[in-house]
């Protein structure tokens, strides 16, 4: 097997992302024509000044970066506009399915939207995105777990979401936001309201606290996956948990870098938690502030990591498996990725899928 050719694979093989987030995908051009389109101050003055910004020190500077690009969008288009782009984005990574973390609350509150008009712009550039560019999007909208009365602003959230049609694409509650001094317990109640109205839920845990905000998160909040979660690995017990439930991780590598959570890709442990049975998935986070793509997330498996195609194709699956689509759909969606990916290996030159 030539690195050639597996990175040929990577590139072109089919791909679902199920741990990324709208407001961080906005391209750096886009952030800038918005902020003079709106009125707002510019995170920086030109697109080198702007990736040179987002050169993070650690995880509370990476929030600041992030909330200054969500301070330049203030219109429903605005969100049609980079759904679209989002879009576009993802089909040249042929990226199939995505399912989109935004934050509602923070949007209404600090810059004045209105909540449905806000989802009916994202709508339009689902819409668009799926009839152009071939990507279906769902969408989960985090509750900010450190925002200004949190607790209110979860809530909110959770009227908004359990109000909506399934036409209106949000399958999910989610918990963003500082981990440390904001623990799961906080929100049960909301959570519950959300599992009632029959929506999924999901958290982020364990990405800059440790192995029992994980645990509170399944236990209390019943989240059904984890964004990041490698904390997990601090503690037998609940990777071996882990992998006898098969709770997924929504891991997310370079990520983890940029903020400081890993010291390096070598040092992150993300294949002794596949090592362990753990399901774990591959994401890109906030790309455009990580200067990173979800293919390049799957060349790190390849160049770091030493997976082969089998493996790659493995965790690539597991992104569909993970997802929030009904099982007839599901079942359909992971045939279809496992012929295209048998084609694929024949045209690259790769052997076949060794199977058991």
């Amino acid at each position: 097997m030539t690195r050639d050719a597996l990175h040929a694979f990577i590139d072109r093989m089919p791909k679902a992302e199920i741990h990324v987030h709208l407001e961080g995908s906005v391209r750096p051009r886009t952030v800038l024509e918005l902020a003079a389109k709106n009125g707002v101050p510019a995170p920086a003055p030109d697109e080198a000044a702007l990736q040179k910004f987002f050169t993070f020190s650690d995880f509370d500077h990476f929030i600041d970066c992030y909330i200054a690009v969500c301070t330049t969008l203030r219109q429903p288009e605005d969100f049609a506009r980079i759904v679209r782009e989002i879009g576009e984005d993802a089909a040249a990574q042929n990226i199939r399915y995505m399912e989109l973390h935004f934050n509602p609350a923070t949007n209404v509150r600090k810059r004045g939207l209105d909540f449905h008009e806000m989802l009916a712009g994202m709508n339009e550039g689902r819409r668009e995105a799926r009839d152009r560019f071939g990507v279906e999007m769902r969408w989960i909208a985090d509750g900010v777990r450190d925002e200004g009365a949190a607790h209110r602003s979860v809530a909110r959230t959770v009227d908004w979401i359990t109000d909506l049609s399934p036409e209106d694409g949000v399958i999910a509650l989610g918990l963003g936001g500082s981990e440390v001094g904001f623990p799961p317990d906080l929100f049960v109640e909301e959570f519950a309201r959300v599992r009632d109205a029959g929506l999924h839920v999901v958290a982020h845990a364990g990405e800059t606290t440790g192995p029992e905000t994980i645990w509170n998160s399944i236990r209390l909040l019943h989240a059904e996956r984890i964004g990041h979660g490698i904390r997990a690995i601090d503690d037998p017990a609940l990777v071996a948990y882990l992998a006898e439930t098969g709770i997924p991780l929504e891991v997310c590598p370079v990520s983890n870098v940029c903020t400081r959570v890993v010291d390096s890709l070598p040092d992150h442990p993300f294949p002794a938690l596949d090592a362990a049975g753990v399901m774990v998935t591959v994401n890109s986070d906030d790309p455009p502030l990580f200067n990173t793509t979800l293919t390049n997330e799957f060349r790190v498996l390849a160049d770091v990591w030493d997976y082969d195609a089998d493996g790659i194709e493995r965790i690539a699956a597991n992104g569909l498996r993970a997802a929030f689509i009904p099982p007839a759909e599901k079942d359909a969606m992971l045939a279809a990725f496992a012929v295209e990916c048998a084609a694929l290996r024949q045209e690259v030159g790769l052997p076949a899928r060794e199977i058991g």
